[in-house]
């Protein structure tokens, strides 16, 4: 674990700032692919944590939802609890086994959809381990074979 680097910077952003990132970074990339990319409403407000490592976070999730994903669509959403920020990213075409889900965050764990797709099996593992860092959280769900893998801000 010493090679993966996991420090953050603790100070505070502005959601926007994010999403834009995200935004710029992926808006032609996808629609190259031809893949839908939406994202929904939001408030902005001041996030806790460092604005690098959460695009990192949410890039990695994105390049997931791209290379697990059916290729139809992308959706970025955004909710609010108590005193977070949650950013969800949906991916239609979920391959991943619902018995599998439990162990995506684990460190050189690939599910049995990952047999033909490059990777290290630490993707996840490093999201996890930077929004825990950040004093936030990230978790996945299947339902009705969509994709979501949500990250939880402090704000």
């Amino acid at each position: 674990e010493d090679f993966l680097n996991f420090e953050v910077r603790q100070g505070e952003f502005h959601l926007s700032e994010l999403v834009q990132a995200v935004s710029a970074y992926y808006r032609e990339k996808l629609d190259i692919m031809k893949i839908s990319f939406s994202v929904g409403e939001y408030t902005d407000c001041l996030l806790k944590g460092d604005l690098d490592r959460s695009v990192e976070v949410l890039q990695n999730i994105v390049e997931n939802a791209v290379k697990y994903g059916d290729g139809h669509e992308i959706a970025l959403s955004f909710s609010r609890e108590e005193d977070c920020r949650l950013l969800t990213v949906r991916n239609t075409g979920c391959t991943l086994a619902q018995t599998e889900l439990p162990h995506i965050f684990e460190s050189f764990i690939r599910g049995t959809n990952a047999e033909s797709v490059n990777g290290s099996g630490l993707g996840l593992y490093i999201c996890r381990q930077l929004m825990h860092k950040m004093q936030g959280e990230i978790f996945a769900e299947i339902r009705e074979g969509q994709m979501y893998v949500t990250v939880i801000f402090p704000s």
